[in-house]
């Protein structure tokens, strides 16, 4: 049986064989990450949505496993690559796919706004933002929406039939749609290698989610502050100046 790496880091390896996705945890990773990873895409699998099938979770070499069906397909990310020209028509899907995936219920997963709290209690800040930051998350609404919380065109997968999979659950959680929308606009912004464009992109993807969803923008751009402080704990210093300006739009009254 051969074996393809797809991504080989640290403190995971996600390899396909045989039909299947194996995403091998480091030796120090926690048991209960590895239930609490495999309960959201059990979880996901249960809605409506086109989700890849959890198979098991296991131990090999003495470390955690979770394995899942592969789906054989190419990203939104690949074909928005390839195909520049119908960037919009794959900008427009994209964002069914995501305002399809909110009006699921999430009420198994984590709670957004406490994931939140945690990130921003870690993530370095002067005292007085981190206070800012956490009033304004606690007026935010407390809502219960199935919330990816790393929903890109990345982790969407196109079969041959035109059939649309969400991956990659290990950030789900059940929250505020805006909020998830905020970790988007983030992303787009860090794909610079893929699209010299990005910051029009994000601009464009989140006028098309607010106009789409009838949200207003100053209300996600609300949350943006609050996910890009959460965000710093990832401790990626290419990312580390955006995100700070980003933080620091907080108007503090």
């Amino acid at each position: 049986m051969s074996r393809t790496i797809i991504v080989e880091r640290p403190n995971k390896t996600i390899y396909l064989e045989d039909g299947k996705v194996y995403k091998v945890m480091g030796a120090e990773y926690p048991a209960s990450d590895v239930f609490n990873e495999a309960l959201n895409l059990a979880a996901a699998g249960e809605t409506k949505l086109k989700v890849p099938k959890i198979l098991e979770v296991t131990r090999i070499d003495g470390k955690w496993a979770i394995v899942w069906e592969y789906i054989e397909g190419t990203t939104l990310l690949d074909m928005m690559k390839k195909e520049p020209s119908r960037l919009d028509e794959y900008l427009d899907r994209f964002v069914d796919i995501q305002l399809e995936m909110h009006g699921c219920g999430a009420t198994r997963l984590p709670v957004l706004i406490d994931k939140m709290h945690r990130k921003i209690r870690a993530s370095g800040l002067d005292a007085t933002i981190r206070y800012e930051l956490h009033t304004r998350l606690d007026s935010m609404p407390r809502h219960s929406k199935l919330c990816h919380g790393d929903f890109t065109p990345s982790n969407i997968v196109i079969t041959g039939d035109g059939q649309a999979y969400i991956i990659d659950w290990s950030h789900a959680s059940q929250g505020n749609a805006s909020a998830d929308a905020a970790q988007t606009w983030l992303i787009f912004h860090f794909y610079r290698d893929a699209f010299p464009g990005a910051p029009e992109i994000a601009e464009k993807y989140l006028s098309l989610f607010c106009k789409k969803s009838d949200t207003a923008r100053q209300y996600v751009e609300k949350w943006i502050s609050i996910v890009s402080a959460s965000q710093l704990v990832k401790g990626r210093p290419e990312e580390r100046e955006f995100l700070l300006r980003q933080v620091n739009v907080v108007e503090y009254e």
